[in-house]
C-alpha cells in the first residue's frame, strides 16, 4: 500500500474533494423547491472518510458543517448501512441540531467491499417540520413542541424509497409537496458526491485514495498545531449573554475559558460557568458549541487551509451536560442553532481577543434575527406553472434569518477596517431572499428593505450598519419571532463602541405600532406590517479625538 503523499498530489486532490461538496451543493440549490434553499441557500454539504472522518467540506454554512460529523457518527452507531441506503435524522439528541436541519447520509461502497469506503452528507433547512409554531421555530418549551423528530432511520433501501418513513414525515409538515422536493433535491445531492468519489477511485485507486485522505487529515492537524505554536501559554476568559429565553427575562451566561499550550500545540476550550438550560427554546446541543469551537479556530488559518476533522486533533472541548451549551431531552432548541451558536462564537472570539488582539474583529450583530410567517395563501393563483386547484388556499411557511453589522476589524496600519453593513456574519452564511422571489412564493409584500442608519459602533473603524426590514401580509398569518441582542449589545474592541441593539414591531393599518419582544408569536391580520431593525456591529479601536 502507497504510504507517501506528495505535496502536488495532495494539493491536487484537495482541491478535487472540495469541488465536489461544492457541486453537491450547486446540485441541491438548483433542484430544490423551497426558496430557503433556493435562494437563500441555506444548507450544507460534506464528504467524509470510512471512518467517519470529514474530508471535505462546501463552502456552506459553519453551524451546519461542524456539526455534520455527529450526524453521519450517529447513523453509523444506529444503522447497517449497505449500498443503495440513505440514512435520515435531525433529532438534535443524536447527531442533529434543530428539527428544521435535515441531514441525510449515504454510504459509498467501492468494488466488492462490505463496508462503507466514504459518506456523503447533505443537510438543508426545511422551511416546515411540523410542531405547534407555522415554520418549526417558536419559542417552544419543550422539543415535543418544535416538530416532528426523527432519529436515524433510513429513507432509502436498496436504492428504493422506504414510502413508510416518506409518508410519516410528509404527514406532519404543513407544506408536503415543498418537503417532498428538497428531500429529492438533498437525494441527488449525495449521488453527485457519490458519483464524483467513485470517479476518483476508478481513476487512481482505492489505495490511493485513502493514503491522499489520511494524509489531508493530517496536513490540517500540522496546520492548526503550527498556529496554536504562535499564541501566548495560559489561559485567557470571557462571558457574554444570551437577553432571555422567552419565558422568563433572566439573562443566559455563557462563559469560556480558552488554554493554549504551545509547547505541546494544544488548545483546551472550556465552557464551565455557563448557565444551566434553560425552558425556552435557545438551548444549544453539544453538536452546535462543537461547530462554534470548529469555526472559530478554522478562521485562525489562511483561506485555503482544508477543514477536515484534522483541524480539531490538537483541541479538547468540554460543555458541562445539562447547560445552555449541552443541553439534554427534553429540552427546546430550535433557537440554539441560531442564537446561542451566535452567541457562542462571540464568547469565543471575545477570548481569542485576548491572546491574539491583533487579529480579532469586534463582535458581530449576534442574532439571526429568525423570522417565520405561516398561514394559508389566499391569493387568487392565476400562474401557469403550479398544479394547484387555484380555487382552495393553500398553505404557505416562510422562514428568513435577516443579515445584521459586521464587526469592524484590526488591520495592518492600526485603524483597523470598517465592518460591512447589513451581512450574513459567523455561524450563518446564507443570503437574503429576493424580494421578488419571496413576494411570487408567498402571500407577503416587502414594504421597505434598507440599512440601518447609525447602527454599526464608533471607533477608528467602524462597525457595520444593520438592517431595517419591514414585510406587509397579504393573508392571515402566524408570524414568530425568535431573535436577541436587545438588552446586551455587540460589544466593540480595542476603546471601540457597541454596536446598536436590535429591534421589532408590529404595525397595523391604522398606524398603530406594538414594539415586540425578541420572542414572539402571535396570529396576525392581512394588511399588518412586521418591522424588523437588526443591530449593528460593534466598532474597532479608539475614534481620533475621543478621551473615552
Amino acid at each position: 500500500m502507497r504510504t507517501s503523499v506528495s505535496p502536488i498530489d495532495l494539493a491536487i486532490f484537495q482541491s478535487t474533494v472540495h469541488s465536489i461538496a461544492e457541486e453537491m451543493g450547486a446540485a441541491l440549490r438548483r433542484t430544490a423547491i423551497s426558496p430557503n434553499i433556493k435562494e437563500r441557500r441555506d444548507y450544507s454539504c460534506a464528504l467524509f472518510d470510512a471512518q467517519q472522518r470529514v474530508i471535505a467540506m462546501g463552502d456552506h454554512m459553519p453551524v451546519h458543517l461542524g456539526a455534520m460529523p455527529m450526524s453521519v457518527a450517529a447513523v453509523c452507531n444506529t444503522l447497517t448501512l449497505r449500498p443503495g441506503d440513505i440514512a435520515i435524522l435531525n433529532d438534535p439528541f443524536a447527531g442533529g441540531t434543530h428539527l428544521p436541519d435535515i441531514t441525510l447520509v449515504l454510504p459509498i461502497f467501492t468494488g466488492d467491499q462490505s463496508s462503507p469506503a466514504f459518506y456523503a452528507a447533505s443537510r438543508a433547512h426545511h422551511s416546515d417540520v411540523g410542531g405547534m409554531y407555522a415554520g418549526s421555530m417558536g419559542p417552544a418549551r419543550e422539543i415535543y413542541q418544535e416538530g416532528l423528530r426523527i432519529p436515524p432511520v433510513l429513507l432509502m433501501r436498496g436504492g428504493s424509497l422506504v414510502h413508510g418513513v416518506h409518508s410519516m414525515l410528509l404527514a406532519n409538515v404543513r407544506t408536503p409537496k415543498e418537503r417532498e422536493g428538497d428531500l429529492a433535491a438533498q437525494i441527488g445531492a449525495c449521488r453527485v458526491g457519490e458519483r464524483r468519489i467513485l470517479e476518483v477511485v476508478a481513476k487512481h485507486g482505492l489505495a490511493t485514495v485513502e493514503a491522499l485522505t489520511t494524509e489531508l487529515i493530517a496536513y490540517s492537524e500540522r496546520l492548526m498545531r503550527a498556529e496554536l505554536r504562535t499564541l501566548p501559554a495560559g489561559s485567557v476568559t470571557a462571558e457574554d449573554y444570551l437577553d432571555d429565553d422567552g419565558v422568563t427575562s433572566d439573562p443566559i451566561r455563557i462563559a469560556v475559558t480558552l488554554t493554549f499550550d504551545p509547547d505541546e500545540a494544544t488548545a483546551a476550550i472550556d465552557f464551565t460557568g455557563s448557565a444551566p438550560q434553560v425552558q425556552g427554546a435557545v438551548n444549544a446541543v453539544f453538536p452546535i458549541t462543537w461547530a462554534a469551537c470548529f469555526y472559530v479556530l478554522r478562521c485562525l488559518l489562511a483561506e485555503d487551509a482544508p477543514a477536515t476533522a484534522g483541524l480539531m486533533n490538537p483541541v479538547s472541548v468540554t460543555a458541562p451536560e445539562g447547560t445552555i451549551v449541552n443541553a439534554r431531552p427534553p429540552a427546546a432548541v430550535a433557537g440554539g442553532n441560531v442564537e446561542a451558536s451566535q452567541r457562542i462564537t462571540d464568547v469565543l472570539l471575545r477570548a481569542l481577543a485576548k491572546a491574539a488582539p491583533h487579529r480579532v474583529p469586534a463582535a458581530s450583530y449576534g442574532t439571526m434575527s429568525n423570522l417565520t410567517i405561516g398561514g394559508l395563501d389566499t391569493r387568487p393563483d392565476t400562474r401557469p406553472d403550479t398544479r394547484k386547484d387555484p380555487r382552495v388556499p393553500q398553505p404557505f411557511t416562510y422562514y428568513e434569518t435577516i443579515a445584521g453589522g459586521m464587526g469592524a476589524r484590526p488591520s495592518a496600519d492600526a485603524q483597523g477596517s470598517d465592518g460591512i453593513d447589513g451581512v450574513h456574519c459567523h455561524m450563518t452564511n446564507s443570503l437574503n431572499t429576493p424580494i421578488e422571489a419571496l413576494e411570487y412564493a408567498y402571500p407577503l409584500r416587502v414594504r421597505s428593505y434598507s440599512y440601518r442608519p447609525n447602527s454599526g459602533g464608533a471607533g477608528s473603524a467602524r462597525g457595520g450598519h444593520g438592517l431595517i426590514r419591514e414585510i406587509e401580509l397579504l393573508s392571515p398569518a402566524q408570524v414568530t419571532l425568535l431573535s436577541d441582542r436587545r438588552k446586551f449589545a455587540p460589544y466593540g474592541l480595542n476603546g471601540g463602541h457597541d454596536g446598536a441593539t436590535g429591534r421589532a414591531a408590529i404595525i397595523k393599518p391604522t398606524g398603530h405600532t406594538t414594539e415586540l419582544p425578541s420572542k414572539w408569536t402571535q396570529y396576525a391580520e392581512a394588511g399588518d406590517i412586521i418591522r424588523i431593525e437588526t443591530p449593528g456591529g460593534g466598532g474597532w479601536g479608539r475614534k481620533a479625538g475621543s478621551r473615552e
